[in-house]
């Protein structure tokens, strides 16, 4: 009965979650660049809510990696940093192959084209803004029969924390053709129930994706974002 209900009703968000997704969204898409101070008191009268949500909220991003929060100067946007990045697609890593290596073997028709249909959107999206949240798409359909809730939370918020990253590999570089072709090698591996390809070829695009950027910052490929 719990499933059922689970499947039917989604839990709905508190003001502090919708606040983290609208700032969220406006880092990603480099509305607030990196560096913005980000006031509790401007947000708070921005938002029409009191201090406690927005509060929460950035201590969600900041767990997030996106903001940043100072004892004596306060939060502010983090900025792009090569280590961040490393540390984040180390971390995703570890827990997508895992989650994967455990779906595979189960994984049901119904989501392998649900990543399908995401990866078609992708290629027909011409709204940078929407491009996260459909890889994202992507990669959580193909882990969902894990049997690990709290691993794919844990996924889906090194998700999150790299967004604005994924973004600017599919739109600042000659990136996304690549990173579909190898989306599209991916989901045929898991169609073939081959686990240990699927594995091998999710490890070798974080790899990549991940020194892609790295090459980029540290290259002053960035400079305009960061």
């Amino acid at each position: 009965m719990r499933g059922f209900v689970e499947g039917l009703i989604e839990r709905p968000q508190t003001v502090a979650e919708q606040v983290a997704n609208v700032l969220r969204e406006a880092i990603a898409s480099g509305s607030l660049k990196a560096g913005t101070a980000l006031r509790q008191d401007d947000l708070a009268e921005r938002f029409g809510f009191s201090r406690m949500p927005i509060r929460d909220a950035l201590r969600q991003l900041e767990a997030e990696g996106i903001v940043s929060i100072h004892p004596t100067k306060g939060a502010h946007v983090a900025r792009m940093d090569s280590a961040e990045i490393t540390e984040i697609y180390a971390v995703r890593e570890l827990l997508e192959c895992e989650a994967l290596r455990l779906s595979v073997p189960v994984l049901s028709s119904d989501k392998l084209d649900e990543a399908g249909q995401a990866l078609d959107q992708i290629d027909a999206e011409r709204n940078v803004g929407r491009w996260g949240a459909l890889n994202r798409t992507f990669h959580l359909a193909l882990y969902d029969a894990c049997g690990n809730r709290r691993l794919l939370g844990l996924i889906e918020a090194h998700h999150n924390a790299a967004d604005r990253y994924v973004r600017i590999l599919l739109s600042n570089f000659d990136y996304r053709n690549r990173s579909q072709a190898e989306h599209r090698d991916l989901l045929a591996a898991c169609r073939q129930r081959d686990g240990n390809k699927a594995v091998g070829i999710l490890s070798q695009h974080l790899r990549e994706g991940s020194e892609t950027l790295v090459n980029a910052i540290e290259g002053g490929g960035m400079s305009r974002k960061s």
